[in-house]
């Protein structure tokens, strides 16, 4: 018998599915990552955008190049969306004073709760994780920072684990986990997923959006860094009672760079997911490409469980 065919997600356009559109100055340069929901049948896209391009290669942010992110909003059936010509979250506050990026959504007790880095620019690492609340996705409320420290790709659970809410998150280079009984004091903080050294996970990792509940775990999408700055994106199986417990991470990259839209752009050689959703029996992933634009690909959910279960 011949090897297993590797698992992968499959790219449902060759196209870009969201582009900045230049007429629209919050969005003009870049449209990517996205925190995704499934609601009433169809697609909901809480994206970042901004309104020019980024500029890292100075020591310290540059006023006089300052970019600023925003979140965008827009609704379909999973591949073609229509877009509100209006953010939904603004900077507020000089520690979003450069931008509000990188958002994660979670339904959770009847709430949406999103989990979104807010970038102050006074330094690079000028950046911490913030909530806010909403029941519609487009009017949020109750912001407030949700860890005080340098911290960046955090999510929630979609329910309470043994009665606390349950927290993904990155203290670098490697993805965390921490529990809270009323999401405002956070404790047990544990690695979960480290990086592994001379491999596609050598240098960061950081989670995709909210894991997705199956009957045998919780299957979690996330993205890691190579020594070139290589951004790919992975999948693991956490135990569905105790998910600090990893049962199962695939060792192969499920997405990587490979379209000239995801090798080119402001930030080259990037895939970068901040959400997905099960549609159809399988999991739609939306990613970021380059830094630049939207995409997505998808995989049967019964395929990457059963790849995931025979490794546990």
């Amino acid at each position: 018998m011949g090897a297993r065919p590797l698992l992968k997600l499959e790219r449902l356009s060759d196209r870009p599915i969201l582009e900045p559109r230049p007429h629209i100055p919050w969005e003009r340069a870049a449209v990517f990552n996205a925190a995704a929901v499934l609601r009433d049948g169809y697609v909901h896209l809480l994206y970042r955008a901004s309104d020019k391009p980024f500029f890292l290669d100075s020591p310290e942010p540059d006023p006089a190049r300052k970019f600023t992110s925003v979140i965008g909003y827009a609704v379909g059936d999973g591949i073609r969306f229509e877009r509100f010509d209006e953010p939904v979250l603004l900077p507020y506050g000089e520690d979003e004073d450069w931008g509000v990026e990188d958002p994660r959504v979670t339904e959770i007790e009847g709430t949406y709760a999103m989990v979104y880095t807010a970038f102050g620019g006074r330094s690079w690492f000028d950046y911490r994780p913030k909530i806010a609340f909403s029941r519609d996705l487009r009017s949020w409320e109750g912001r407030r920072v949700l860890l005080d420290e340098v911290n960046k790709d955090v999510a929630l659970f979609p329910e309470r684990i043994r009665g606390r809410y349950a927290l993904l998150h990155r203290r670098i280079p490697h993805i965390w986990i921490a529990f809270s009984e009323d999401l405002v004091r956070w404790e047990d903080h544990q690695i979960l997923l480290p990086t592994i050294p001379g491999t596609w996970e050598s240098k960061k990792v950081g989670i995709g959006g909210p894991p997705h509940k199956t009957r045998e775990g919780w299957v979690l999408f996330y993205h890691a860094v190579d020594e070139a700055n290589v951004y790919r994106l992975g999948v693991a199986l956490l135990d569905l009672e105790d998910p600090t417990n990893v049962l199962a991470r695939y060792p192969h990259p499920v997405l990587e760079p490979e379209l000239p839209w995801e090798r080119e752009g402001l930030v080259p050689n990037v895939v970068f997911s901040c959400g997905s959703v099960e549609k159809d029996g399988a999991y739609y992933v939306y990613y970021g490409a380059a830094d630049t634009v939207l995409g997505v690909a998808a995989q049967g959910k019964d395929r990457i469980v059963d790849q995931l279960v025979r490794l546990a």
